[in-house]
C-alpha cells in the first residue's frame, strides 16, 4: 500500500459488539491500512451518547443522528425532530441518520418507516447537514419522499439497488457510497453500477461490522478494509488507488464539510 494514502471509512459502526471491545485496534488497523477517516453512524437515539463518546476519543472519528428504519416505530414520536436538533449540537455530529425505508423486513410499519424519513429529510435541511440513507426494496418511496424536498443533501450509503435507483439518486444531486458487496462473486450488476457512477459522487464504506468484502468473508468487517473495497473500485474505474482515494477522500469532505 502507498505510504501516503488517505481514505475514508464513510459508514460503520463502531458501538456495535464486533468492534467496541477493541476500538483501539480497530482504529490502529484502519490507520496502517491509511484510512484517515471513520464515520460512525447512528441507529438509535438512546446509543447517541454512546457514539459521540467513542467520536470524542479519537481525532478522526466522526458520528451521525438518527434512526435506521427498522426502529422507525419506537422512536417515531411528536418530538424526533426536536430530539436530533438537540443531539446534533454535539461538535463531531456532521450528518443525519442513517435514515431511509426498508420493506425487505418492515421491522417497523411502512407508515412509520416513512414518517421518520420525512422527519430526518426535514432536520437535515434544517440544519444543513446531510442525510445518510439506507433504503432497500424501497426504491419508489425513497425516492418519492426526497424528490420535493428541496435543499435536501446526502448519500445513498451501501449501494445495492438498480441502475434505475442510482441514475435517480444521482439526478437529485446525491453521492453513492461502495462498500465490500462490490467483491461479492455474483455482484456483476452492482460493479456496472460502479463503472456508471461519477468519480466526483462516489464514496467508499465498509458498514462494518457486516459485509466483509472478500478475501475476509465470515470474518467481522472492520475499517480497515475499506482499503479493499477502494482497491475494487480502482479495479472496476481502471484507475489508480491513488486517484480513488483522492477523490472520494474529496468527496466526503465536500459533502459532510470536514477537512
Amino acid at each position: 500500500m502507498p505510504t501516503q494514502i488517505y481514505l475514508v471509512d464513510s459508514h460503520c459502526h463502531l458501538n456495535f459488539p464486533e468492534l467496541k471491545d477493541d476500538l483501539p485496534g480497530v482504529i490502529a488497523r484502519a490507520g496502517d491500512a491509511g484510512v484517515k477517516t471513520l464515520l460512525t453512524i447512528n441507529t438509535r437515539l438512546d446509543q447517541s451518547t454512546e457514539i459521540q463518546d467513542i467520536a470524542d476519543r479519537f481525532p478522526g472519528v466522526y458520528c451521525t443522528v438518527g434512526v435506521h428504519p427498522h426502529d422507525a416505530a419506537e422512536f417515531n414520536t411528536g418530538d424526533l425532530h426536536d430530539q436530533l436538533v438537540a443531539l446534533s449540537k454535539h461538535p463531531k455530529v456532521i450528518g443525519v441518520g442513517e435514515t431511509g425505508l426498508d420493506y425487505h423486513y418492515n421491522k417497523s410499519p411502512r407508515t412509520d418507516q416513512i414518517e421518520s424519513f420525512k422527519t430526518h429529510i426535514r432536520t437535515s435541511i434544517d440544519l444543513g447537514l446531510p442525510l445518510v440513507i439506507h433504503t432497500r426494496d424501497a426504491d419508489q418511496d425513497t425516492i418519492d419522499c426526497l424528490r420535493p424536498k428541496v435543499g435536501a443533501k446526502g448519500v445513498f450509503h451501501c449501494f445495492s439497488g438498480d441502475l434505475a435507483l442510482a441514475k435517480a439518486a444521482l439526478d437529485l444531486g446525491f453521492y453513492i457510497s461502495f462498500s465490500g458487496i462490490i467483491t461479492f462473486k455474483k455482484a456483476d450488476a452492482l460493479r456496472e453500477i460502479v463503472r456508471y457512477t461519477p468519480l466526483d459522487r462516489l464514496l467508499v464504506e465498509t458498514d462494518s461490522p457486516f459485509l466483509a468484502p472478500i478475501p475476509h468473508r465470515g470474518q467481522p468487517n472492520q475499517p480497515a478494509y475499506t482499503l479493499v473495497t477502494a482497491l475494487k473500485v480502482a479495479e472496476i474505474k481502471g484507475v489508480s488507488l491513488e486517484h480513488i482515494a483522492e477523490a472520494t477522500t474529496r468527496n466526503f469532505q465536500g459533502l459532510f464539510l470536514v477537512g
